[in-house]
């Protein structure tokens, strides 16, 4: 059996539990910010990356997915899926608040 050393483990990155490809969650940054982690994770060899937002990210997260579908990857990006779903969190006072999410995966062509 092999010796691996932790030196072998650099740079090695865990698909997450679905066996999927990179995840980047959105919040309130500038969209560009999305494009360009997106762009390095595309560009690193990775197959497939997903687009996480909820509640008024929701529309960044769609931003994000089409400037790098018609800016940046031209015929070279497809959108393979979108899921939508609701979460409840707890908000102010301990009472229950459902919040909207999507997923967005994109992938090369």
């Amino acid at each position: 059996m092999p010796i691996k050393t932790p030196s072998a483990e650099v740079g090695a990155e865990k698909p997450n539990e679905r066996g999927e490809g990179n995840i980047i969650y959105v919040g309130s940054k500038p969209p560009m910010s999305y494009v360009m982690a997106c762009l390095v994770q595309l560009n690193g060899g990775g197959p497939s990356v997903v687009l996480k937002a909820r509640g008024r990210a929701i529309s960044s997260a769609v931003d994000v997915a089409e400037i790098l579908r018609n800016r940046f990857m031209k015929d070279a990006l497809k959108v393979k899926s979108v899921v939508t779903s609701t979460e409840q969190l707890e908000g102010e006072g301990g009472r229950m608040k459902n919040v909207s999410a999507i997923e967005i995966t994109l992938e090369k062509k």
